[in-house]
This record gives C-alpha cells, sequence and structure tokens, in this order.
C-alpha cells in the first residue's frame, strides 16, 4: 500500500512539474506574442506619422514643380496602399512601395532649387527625415522583437508548448529592398 502511494504520489508530482513547466512555456510564448504586437503597433504609429506628413509635403513640392505629376501621383497612390494595408505583411510591402516614391519625389526636389530655400519645405523635410529615423529605429526593435519571438517557439521544451497551444512562426519582418543593397553611383 505505501510503495502503490508512493508510486502514486511521484506520477501526480511528475505531473504538476511538467504542467506547470508547460503553463509557464505558454505565457512566455504570449508574452513574446504580445510583444510582436506592441513592436509593430510602434512601428505602425511610425508609419502613421510619415503617411501625415507627405501630403503636405507633396503639396509645397506641386507649388514649383507643376510637370512632374507623375511622381507626385506615385506618392499619393503609395499613401494610399499604405492606408488600405491592413496586415503587417500588407504594411510592409505598402511602405515599399511608399519609401521608393519618396525618394523618387527627393530626386525631384534636387532639380529644383528654390524648393529647397522655401521655409514651409525645410520644416517639413526636416519633420520627415526625423519620422524616416523613427521608423528605422522602430523597424530595427520590431524585427528584433519577431526574431526573439520565433527562437523562442523554435527552442525545447516550448516548441512543445508552441505547438500545443498552436503558436506559429511570424515571418513579416522588414527588409532591405533590392535597389537599397546596390550603391549609389556618384559622378563628378
Amino acid at each position: 500500500m505505501k510503495i502503490a502511494l508512493g508510486i502514486v504520489a511521484v506520477v501526480v508530482l511528475a505531473v504538476l512539474v511538467l504542467g506547470g513547466s508547460l503553463m509557464g512555456s505558454r505565457n512566455e510564448l504570449v508574452t513574446g506574442r504580445n510583444a510582436v504586437e506592441a513592436a509593430w503597433a510602434q512601428v505602425d504609429v511610425a508609419l502613421q506619422r510619415r503617411a501625415d506628413l507627405i501630403p503636405n509635403l507633396v503639396e509645397t513640392v506641386k507649388g514649383f514643380a507643376k510637370q512632374e505629376q507623375t511622381v507626385m501621383d506615385s506618392v499619393t497612390n503609395a499613401r494610399a496602399a499604405l492606408g488600405g494595408a491592413r496586415t503587417p505583411a500588407e504594411r510592409i510591402a505598402a511602405n515599399g512601395q511608399l519609401d521608393s516614391a519618396l525618394s523618387r519625389l527627393l530626386v525631384v526636389v534636387e532639380n529644383y532649387p528654390n524648393l529647397k530655400s522655401n521655409e514651409n519645405f525645410m520644416r517639413l523635410q526636416d519633420e520627415l527625415a526625423g519620422t524616416e529615423n523613427r521608423i528605422a529605429v522602430e523597424r530595427r526593435k520590431y524585427n528584433e522583437t519577431v526574431q526573439a519571438y520565433n527562437t523562442n517557439i523554435e527552442l525545447f521544451p516550448k516548441n512543445i508548448a508552441a505547438s500545443l497551444f498552436n503558436f506559429q512562426r511570424n515571418d513579416a519582418y522588414f527588409k532591405a529592398e533590392t535597389a537599397a543593397k546596390e550603391a549609389p553611383k556618384v559622378k563628378f
């Protein structure tokens, strides 16, 4: 009787330890998933700030560069695509489109020296530069948080809890566009 009671006590203790470990792993995974969502929210705020600045910038440039309508349209369309994107992956893709359109807009600006001396334009450009820096920082933090979460769900024994509680990999990373990987050509 004492032996059977001892075996039952050991089994109950083992179940409690394993169950507690499993619940602890689940709680850490929930914390990681929530950290990814919080990091995404910070990226989203920075992207929205940039999207809010763009119409003012475009209107200022339009006054100087009326013949550059295709560039203005591409910026406006890219901003609309960002506004219509719902998932992080869609917003990341729309953000890439907006990055490209903004770079074309800045090329137009280089062709209009009077525009660069306009006080409103300079203020908007400074705000946009600050916002771009914030976006870069938030992207980096988001990618690090996603990487930590993905690593966490693959490590033993948390991978068991991840599969039991249906935690999935998150592959919505910000990546450099292929055009951004090429060094700019400077000619004198």
